[in-house]
């Protein structure tokens, strides 16, 4: 039997609030340790990777927030398969520090380095958001969304969820490139989805 869905959402909340603070505790660290003759100010200028990983990596769990609160307005029951679905999601978003911790410790590394954390790093986000197209698609097909839900904006939201797993791939490629510009871009992936869409909320109250 189908159960309500707002203690799904609940604990999803909760999730995605205690990765951003272990983010921030992981990325934004500067004790007496870290810093050498040149100063504070050299010392700041030292950890510039983490503080581009720390802002690049909130904007991107932020954007997985607004996504999935958005996502979950339309899913008024849940089942066994959602349920695992959307825990296979917070799999991926709560491994994302990780990834960024790694990405920020690399990123002035050998080429090899570079590549491998950059790799890591896209199948964090890579892996969240094929699990947004999977809950999306069984939450549809198993009839788990609103009942007045409007066909049309749910095919509409399911073509949107589609380009995440293809932008994360085309920033991933440009790691061979330029790693400072493959990051640049998961930016502009953010930029895209904070443009209001199929499904999103709407800029003024009705």
């Amino acid at each position: 039997m189908a159960r309500d869905a707002s203690r799904v959402e609940a604990f999803s909340d909760a999730v995605i609030a205690i990765v951003l603070t272990l983010m921030a505790v992981d990325l934004l660290q500067l004790g007496p340790a870290r810093t050498d003759e040149s100063g504070l100010v050299g010392a700041l200028r030292h950890e510039w990777p983490a503080y581009l990983a720390y802002v690049i990596t909130f904007a991107i769990v932020g954007q997985v927030w607004l996504t999935h609160h958005n996502m979950w307005r339309y899913v008024v029951r849940v089942d066994q398969v959602l349920l695992v679905f959307n825990l296979a999601l917070l799999l991926f978003v709560a491994a994302i520090p990780f990834a960024a911790d790694l990405l920020a410790d690399h990123l002035r590394g050998s080429a090899a380095d570079q590549r491998l954390s950059a790799g890591l790093y896209v199948s964090a986000v890579l892996g969240e958001a094929l699990f947004f197209n999977l809950s999306w698609w069984w939450a549809r097909r198993r009839g788990l969304l609103h009942a007045d839900l409007d066909p049309r904006l749910a095919r509409a939201v399911a073509r949107r969820f589609l380009l995440g797993p293809l932008l994360y791939l085309i920033a991933f490629a440009f790691v061979f490139v330029n790693p400072i510009l493959s990051l640049s871009l998961y930016l502009l992936l953010v930029g895209v989805y904070l443009i209001r869409g199929p499904g999103d909320l709407p800029s003024y109250a009705r």
